[in-house]
């Protein structure tokens, strides 16, 4: 009896010192695996074996560079615990390590069929079944294989169903209806959703699991709605969201387990959905033109992603901060403050430096931010530079859209490329074959043919553009729209010599440009105010519109001297491979919220 407990005791030893070594504060990782290579010397039995090399291969994936090392002892653990029987998970979670190891050494194609065996033999254990799936589709969708990950998601509720887990079958039908919307495939989706709808209501189990289901769901609800281009008719989803989050940060994590292992999910962590609701909050103020709004929910978003980020190297936290940097940075560019666009610029610039990945997926966006910033200081052929590349780089349909639109514009200003700028209005005819649903592109594309007809002196067609866009833009809260098409409207009746048309258009225009603070339109209404009032015989409100032209002048040209003299600058002419490294501020931010206060 007491030879056969004998390793026991060995391995329990080996054990709690390569723990106390693991967990101690800095990690001794190299004492930690002398500890657990010692239990080889005494020729465990199997199930000592397969778990020792499991140990072994973990603490080397996540806390050496070794992976050669590690990948060997994973692959010893899925092989012995095979032989071990009711050994599931050491068998499953070797097989996941392993399969996320393969990935990141670039070999999908041995992690798939690692995970495509691992789920085959874990039916009969529903957690590990359920993890596992998840990670496929998971792997399929960075992959950008998103019809094998919607299958995978489909066969996972198919089973969250029929083994009682209705928590996690909403996980798995959440997950499916987010990769249907990024597919486009709206059609599907809303049956979809108000299944997940229903699902999530009846659900009466753990309160924070609920409302975070919740939260997924009211989340891919917003986004559907502001995909759409539609502003206001989010709102009262919007709100709801809103009070979901303020609702799970006054609940305590409940530390009983569910009873069905199949329950055993976090969608995220809340520290994380606070951060998304910031988001997504963000999107829509940006959208509907409430740009201070925008711009305090981005900073209170940041801070958090700040302290977030001290604590956890989550790839999710940088997508989030890249993301919510892309929006502050159009609002800079609209509220005039161009060189701490470009300082933002570079900083989303460094954090794609720092992941392959989030360059391959956001490297568009920042091309058409460049695009925009150079739209934003008069330098059209570099616009034009970036917004090819940036139609080169993307095959998601509402940001081809938007970029088209924004290189039509520079077509439209440089006069001289009307063969060009014909062919990319024909893609983008409002009137028909619009190529996507957004609401808010299609009335941006009516303002776009508006504004060419206006420089074509073609004003009654111009009229009949613009007002579209107004009845667009106030069916949905487009505040920007509805500025720049009021200014451009009342620029028109003043060619025309309709003198108190003019002023009927510009004033509303004058009043939202303030309340964005849109600078470019308040530019270009002061101006029209100014020779309003004059050619209308007012001379002190043309003195006061003179008065106010000069000031936002001279605001926007310190601006552009101040953005155009940063290192950063250069990056306009960077329109190939990954984001240049030479290019960083001496001064300017980098992690910090330095330009931000």
């Amino acid at each position: 009896m007491a030879i056969t407990k004998a390793p026991e005791r060995w391995y329990l030893a080996l054990l709690g010192f390569a723990e106390h070594f693991r967990t101690s504060s800095p990690p001794k990782i190299r004492l930690c695996v002398h500890c657990l290579q010692a239990v080889f010397q005494f020729k465990p039995p199997q199930r000592i074996e397969a778990r020792t090399h499991l140990q072994l291969g973990s603490v080397l994936y996540h806390h050496t560079k070794n992976s050669e090392l590690a990948r060997n002892h994973l692959e010893k653990a899925w092989y012995i615990s095979q032989q071990v029987p009711q050994f599931e998970d050491v068998k499953f979670e070797a097989a996941s390590i392993l399969s996320e190891l393969f990935c990141q050494q670039n070999l999908v194609d041995s992690a798939k069929p690692l995970l495509r065996k691992a789920i085959q033999i874990s039916q009969q254990t529903p957690y590990w079944h359920c993890r596992l799936l998840f990670q496929l589709a998971q792997l399929h969708t960075l992959e950008k294989d998103l019809v094998s990950a919607c299958d995978l998601l489909g066969v996972g509720a198919e089973y969250a169903r029929v083994v009682g887990s209705e928590y996690t079958r909403a996980l798995f039908l959440l997950s499916k209806g987010m990769l249907l919307l990024m597919e486009r495939k709206l059609a599907e989706v809303h049956p979809l959703l108000t299944l997940c709808g229903t699902i999530v209501e009846n659900w009466q189990g753990n309160p924070i699991q609920k409302e975070s289901l919740r939260v997924f769901f009211l989340v891919l609800q917003v986004t559907h709605y502001l995909d759409a281009g539609q502003v206001k008719s989010v709102k009262p989803c919007l709100k709801q969201l809103q009070q979901c989050i303020q609702t799970i940060s006054t609940l305590h994590d409940d530390e009983i387990l569910p009873s069905n292992p199949a329950d055993l999910f976090h969608w995220l962590p809340k520290e994380h959905m606070c951060v998304l609701v910031y988001l997504v909050t963000v999107m829509h103020s940006m959208q509907a033109g409430y740009l201070e709004k925008a711009q305090k929910y981005t900073d209170k978003a940041l801070m958090q992603l700040e302290k977030l980020k001290m604590l956890d190297c989550s790839p999710i936290l940088s997508t989030f901060q890249v993301i919510l940097l892309e929006h502050i940075i159009m609002c800079r560019l609209v509220t005039g403050h161009k060189a701490t666009a470009l300082q933002e610029i570079s900083q989303v610039c460094q954090l794609c430096q720092q992941s392959p990945r989030l360059f391959t997926n956001h490297a568009a966006q920042l091309h058409t931010l460049l695009g925009l910033y150079c739209i934003s200081v008069n330098c059209m052929d570099n616009a034009e530079a970036q917004f090819t590349t940036a139609l080169r780089l993307t095959t998601h349909q509402e940001l081809w859209t938007y970029i088209v639109t924004n290189l039509a514009s520079v077509y439209i200003r440089e006069g001289n490329r009307h063969q060009e700028l014909y062919s990319l209005l024909e893609r983008i005819n409002p009137d028909h074959n619009f190529p996507v649903s957004s609401h808010c592109l299609r009335a941006a594309a009516f303002y776009i043919r508006g504004l060419l007809s206006f420089f074509q002196g073609r004003y009654n067609e111009a009229k009949r553009f613009l007002r579209e866009t107004l009845k667009m833009s106030n069916a949905e809260d487009l505040n920007r729209l509805t500025a720049c098409s009021l200014v451009l409207l009342g620029h028109i009746f003043y060619v025309l010599g309709n003198h108190r048309e003019s002023n009927n258009m510009v004033v509303p225009a004058m009043q939202l440009a303030s309340k964005i603070p849109d600078m470019s339109v308040q530019l270009w209404s002061s101006a029209l105010l100014k020779d309003l009032n004059k050619a209308l015989g007012n001379t002190m409100d043309a003195h006061e519109a003179a008065q106010m032209h000069q000031n936002f002048s001279q605001q926007l040209l310190q601006d552009h001297i101040a953005a155009c003299s940063l290192p950063e600058h250069n990056l306009i002419s960077w329109t190939d491979g990954p984001p240049p490294v030479q290019i960083q501020a001496q001064n300017g931010p980098t992690t910090s919220l330095a330009s931000l206060l």
